[in-house]
């Protein structure tokens, strides 16, 4: 008799360690599991910067914040810096500012954005970056005009001596856009919002 009590004892501290173990442990960390899973599929999402070229807004091995569902309730804005599918290859990422919006002309003159004939003057970070034309890249050359289709985007990167952008492969179709980059999390001292 002494054995039996003695095994269900055992037994029921067993079935109470476990329930502790699942309440206090195992339960929180599936529930944020689930919330991280849900926040990052929908609505926030880090990103490494891999290569420099969007130097000197970011970095190489910058680890930036992209805002996903911001693109559901408006247009990408000329000068958003966003991630996208790369188009020759959607399993990669890509990172680059928005220079060109739908149904617009552009052009690249002496190191210049023309928009429908106007030179870019807003805002000020395309103003102030030279744009090195590609004569071998299709959408690089100097002075053709590039009609950018409905529901795409042309986009450059800020380092464009040493990026491979839009003047490459062309455009970016908007339903590509994972998202607009806004801030910089790491490293500690690069603590900033995206411009």
């Amino acid at each position: 008799m002494f054995v039996k009590v003695k095994e269900k004892y055992v037994n029921l501290l067993k079935n109470d360690m476990a329930r502790y173990w699942i309440k206090e442990w195992i339960e929180p960390i599936l529930i944020a599991f689930v919330l991280a899973m849900f926040i990052r599929a929908f609505f926030v999402q880090a990103f490494k910067i891999p290569t420099g070229s969007m130097r000197d807004t970011l970095l190489e091995g910058d680890r930036i914040l992209v805002a996903k569902s911001l693109y559901w309730f408006k247009e990408p804005e000329r000068g958003d810096v966003i991630v996208f599918k790369y188009p020759l290859d959607k399993k990669r990422d890509f990172i680059k500012r928005v220079i060109g919006k739908p149904n617009e002309t552009l052009t690249i003159i002496d190191g210049n954005v023309y928009i429908n004939g106007e030179i870019v003057e807003a805002p000020a970070i395309i103003r102030n970056t030279f744009y090195y034309p590609r004569e071998d890249w299709e959408y690089g050359k100097h002075g053709v005009e590039i009609d950018i289709p409905e529901d795409a985007y042309f986009v450059l990167g800020d380092n464009s001596e040493h990026s491979s952008d839009s003047r490459n492969w062309g455009f970016v179709p908007k339903k590509d856009i994972k998202g607009k980059a806004f801030f910089i999390f790491w490293p500690p001292h690069r603590w900033k919002v995206i411009h």
